[in-house]
């Protein structure tokens, strides 16, 4: 005999609700996310990734928070240095939920009070600093900024990971000035690198003027030496020649003095037709000296290499002059 109506309805009321009553009880929390729970209203516990388990009618999950890193866009602000330069910086926070209890029940908007935050702190520590010292350390700010941030936001459950300043604009009457600051802090390099550059072209021109007097000086005084081994030498040979000839007139032989004088006198004939201020040369010497000059250094020379006697020669009458015309 089949159940009655009321009671199969029963049956089935009490199997949805045990079916309901298991589906509110089991949770499943996605990876990379916190679930809170709350009994009346009131934080028990929290759920990890996973299958959970809460009691139902008794508990729920609370709030759902994001554990993984996360990304904050901090809109750009004007703020003013310490040289009271007015400049408009943006900035990017990077932070992590650690205690989702905390994240959830300590702060009411998350994003908010960290947004909110970073920027007071970028205006404080933009404050502080001078233009160039701003334009210049990037790195410090975001340090500064970074210990500041992950102080206030301990208290949250929040760890702040990284704070990069993504831009910094200035405006545009100062941004033409620092251009014009650099254009000339640069011509200046270039002079004083031209001007080295010239120093240094000029020292090295020196040097080799330097140099090239000192090889001249030496080339001169080689030659000098070497002029003075050469006026040396004939001398000595001349020397010889004038003791040979002196020997030879001691001796008797005038054929020896006639040769010296006639050389002498041929020299200085031919010093005074090659003098370069001469153009036109008046000798006032007869045709027949000149030819008893030369007669008898050719009579010297036949006595010396045994070509003959010399012929007689009046005495007393030197080789070199003529005899008296009649």
């Amino acid at each position: 005999m089949g159940l009655p109506v009321g009671l199969s309805v029963f049956a089935v009321g009490v199997a949805a609700l045990a079916i309901i009553t298991l589906a509110a009880g089991v949770k499943i929390v996605p990876q990379g996310y916190v679930y809170t729970v709350e009994r009346f209203g009131r934080y028990a516990r929290s759920l990890e990734a996973g299958l959970g388990l809460i009691t139902p009618f008794i508990e729920r999950v609370g709030r759902r928070v994001n554990v993984m890193e996360q990304v904050i866009d901090v809109p750009s602000q004007q703020a003013f240095t310490r040289d009271n330069a007015g400049v408009t910086i943006d900035a990017v926070v990077f932070y992590q939920v650690l205690d989702a209890a905390r994240a959830s029940y300590e702060v009411s908007n998350l994003d908010l009070a960290a947004t909110t935050l970073t920027m007071t702190n970028i205006r404080t520590v933009v404050g502080a600093m001078d233009l160039d010292q701003l334009l210049a350390h990037r790195d410090e700010i975001n340090e500064r900024l970074l210990r500041v941030m992950d102080a206030a936001a301990s208290p949250w459950g929040v760890k702040i990971n990284r704070i990069e300043i993504k831009d910094i604009v200035l405006p545009a009457d100062l941004a033409g000035a620092m251009a014009r600051q650099m254009k000339a802090e640069r011509e200046k390099r270039a002079s004083i690198l031209e001007a080295e550059g010239q120093r240094a072209a000029e020292i090295l021109r020196a040097e080799g003027r330097k140099q090239s007097a000192i090889l001249e000086a030496e080339g001169r005084r080689e030659a000098a030496f070497r002029d003075a081994e050469a006026r040396e030498r004939s001398a000595e040979a001349e020397a010889a020649a004038t003791g040979m000839v002196s020997r030879a007139i001691a001796e008797g032989d005038i054929a020896a003095a006639n040769f010296l004088v006639a050389e002498k006198y041929v020299d200085a004939v031919r010093a005074i037709a090659t003098a370069p201020n001469q153009r036109v040369v008046v000798v006032p010497i007869e045709a027949a000296a000149l030819a008893g000059t030369l007669g008898g250094i050719g009579e010297l020379t036949r006595s010396v290499f045994g070509d003959g006697a010399a012929a007689p020669r009046r005495t007393g009458t030197p080789p070199n002059v003529a005899p008296p015309r009649a």
